[in-house]
């Protein structure tokens, strides 16, 4: 389930692109986990609320963040402070300091409060002729504001230079020491007297053996609690999530169906405007910065089908479900600084283990269509239990492989004939800082024919009509993906894909082949907000040689045995508009036209108009 989607971030609910491989980044390297730092190429630890590709994908990353970073974030460094409890003394007030001499005009007189010229001030801002750059300054404030023993002259002002007399200092001095003597017995009333100190002595001495006992007790529990904290199994377990509701239709529509005769003849039956709810939940623990263990749910109410064709299918649209189904299953770690290994029983697949350099893939921020999200070729065989790792050996580059079969509960197939087998392997580049790429191959087995590539055709084995079975393949797969940072507001990308299958032990053979140009527009508008235009065909069968009753070009169209491919050429053209209301809501029209559907020169031009609201926690 979750290889159609991604979610923001956990993410980025602002910025909906990031990079492949470049330097100066201080965003994740991936999106499903996020490395220790002992190196400057991976970030620090295991992502606790990973966005997954499937429906969520890349809220969480910054358009200039690289896949393969160069350079490592800071590192905040923890630092122990200890307080230190000391014993209360007894103070005694400060000594005067010597009187200066009389005749020393320099320095202001103290005058006393008792003086009936003078008027008692509480701010030496009152004293007009006292300037905050005299010397003395500091020192007539202190005895103003602090001890109120200084008074002005009613016209406002101290007259600093003028001399005193010593009965004049005098009085002065004592009226300062007497606000001292005040405020020195207000703050020792509630002092223990001397009686409390002998009594409180007296008890210290009678229950001396008792107090001992409570200590040594609480050491030995102390002792404990040490060990504990440094031995304890402590995980912590995230729980995070998304929900999109969307509102979707299409125009009525007749399509050319089997047999390919020129006419219109198969009116589509699900064009009257249709919800769908889609709830996603993880539970993340963490088992240390390291490794962690990742559950998924996923719920779906309403659908968008029926449907003549694979071309209008929406990305949240996975199917209705009776109740909650697990979408993931799988353990992470790290096995040295630069290998990341992942194992599970699902959400194991190419979606979930490779580095994608479009940072909009999300079917709840990102495209609206299934096949906008990426390459069709990686969706090939849907997996659910495996095994994967990603390695950045280089700066700027790094390798991903993931192994896996969409049998539930199985790390391998053994029985070839009960599901898919599917090998895929990247290579990540970043040779410029704005440009990203990205190569894969793929290897897949398919028991019925179904590369479950969620867009176009898909299915390359015709089904047989009395046996309702078709025949296996096994395929190989190449494609690229682009993306170029042109400004910090536009990036330019896309991808290519071929596939060629056979059926093991028969002649001939099928290719198809897919593309799909974009250019996103980050912040567009508004920051956090998103705009994107998406122009592709979906994949195509260019050629079959298949035996006869097995070629779909030929199925459709006359069942000679004929060989060939699609006699026409699907355009999907895709417009959408995000607009992000807050760190956790955003908004997203937007439309799809479709043109020849199903690679059918003769059926009819569909438009697909979507609402679509997305709730992230």
């Amino acid at each position: 389930m979750q290889a159609l989607f991604s979610i923001p971030a956990l993410a980025e609910t602002t910025d909906p692109e990031t990079t492949a491989n470049s330097a100066n980044s201080e965003a994740p390297v991936n999106e499903w986990y996020q490395l220790p730092a002992p190196t400057n190429n991976l970030a620090d630890n295991f992502d606790r609320n990973p966005h997954r590709k499937l429906v969520e994908k890349s809220d969480n990353v910054e358009e200039t963040s690289p896949l393969n970073p160069t350079s490592e974030p800071p590192v905040p460094i923890a630092s122990e402070i200890e307080t230190h409890l000391s014993e209360a003394s007894e103070t005694q007030p400060a000594p005067i300091p010597a009187l200066v001499e009389e005749n020393k005009l320099e320095n202001p007189p103290l005058v006393y409060l008792g003086d009936n010229s003078l008027e008692q001030v509480t701010s030496v801002s009152q004293l007009s002729d006292v300037q905050p750059t005299d010397w003395a300054f500091q020192a007539l404030q202190s005895l103003v504001e602090r001890y109120g023993c200084i008074a002005g002259y009613p016209d406002g002002t101290y007259r600093g230079n003028r001399a005193i007399t010593r009965y004049e200092f005098a009085a002065g001095v004592n009226a300062c020491l007497d606000t001292i003597r005040e405020s020195i017995a207000k703050s020792t009333e509630s002092l223990a007297k001397r009686d409390d100190l002998i009594k409180l002595q007296k008890l210290q001495e009678e229950f001396a053996a008792e107090m001992a006992t409570m200590r040594g007790r609480v050491d030995v529990l102390e002792a404990r609690a040490t060990e504990l904290e440094a031995n304890q199994f402590s995980t912590t377990t995230q729980l995070s999530g998304f929900t999109v509701f969307g509102i979707q239709g299409r125009t009525p529509n007749r399509a050319d169906r089997a047999p390919r005769d020129g006419k219109r003849d198969t009116e589509d039956p699900g064009t009257n405007v249709n919800s769908i709810n889609f709830t996603q939940l993880y539970l993340t623990t963490q088992f240390s910065p390291r490794s962690n263990l990742l559950i998924g749910f996923y719920n779906q109410n309403g659908t968008n089908s029926p449907q003549l064709t694979e071309d209008v299918n929406v990305a949240y649209n996975l199917g209705e479900t009776a109740g909650f189904t697990i979408s993931d299953l799988n353990y992470r770690f790290l096995v040295g600084d630069k290998l990341a290994v992942f194992a599970g029983t699902a959400g194991v697949n190419m979606v979930t283990g490779f580095r994608g350099p479009n940072r909009a893939e999300s079917a709840a921020s990102g495209p609206l269509s299934a096949f906008a999200q990426r390459n069709p070729i990686l969706n090939t065989g849907l997996g659910l239990g495996g095994i994967g790792i990603d390695w950045q050996f280089a700066n700027r580059a790094s390798l991903q492989a993931v192994y896996s079969t969409n049998i539930p509960g199985f790390f391998v197939c053994f029985n070839w004939s009960q599901g898919h087998n599917t090998l895929g392997v990247q290579l990540t580049l970043t040779p410029a800082d704005s440009v990203d790429i990205t190569v894969y191959y793929v290897n897949d087995y398919s028991p019925d024919g179904n590369l479950i590539s969620l867009a176009g055709d898909r299915q390359l084995t015709a089904i047989n009509s009395s046996t309702n079975k078709s025949e296996p393949l096994q395929t190989n797969a190449v494609g690229a993906s682009l993306n170029w940072r042109i400004l910090s507001r536009i990036s330019l990308g896309g991808w290519a894909g071929y596939t060629n299958s056979r059926i093991p032990g028969k002649s001939g053979t099928v290719a198809t082949t897919n593309y799909m140009v974009f250019v996103n527009f980050p912040d567009l508008f508004k920051a956090g907000n998103l705009g994107g235009i998406y122009i592709g065909q979906p994949p195509k069968i260019v050629s079959s040689n298949l035996p006869t009753g097995n070629n779909v070009p030929d199925f459709l169209d006359t069942g000679l045995g004929r060989s060939g491919g699609q006699p026409g050429t699907t355009t999907h053209v895709e417009v959408f508009y995000r607009w992000q209301v807050n760190d956790n809501i955003s908004v997203t029209p937007g439309l799809i036209l479709i043109f020849q559907p199903g690679h059918t020169p003769d059926s009819d031009p569909i438009a697909v108009g979507v609402l679509r609201t997305s709730f992230s926690f």
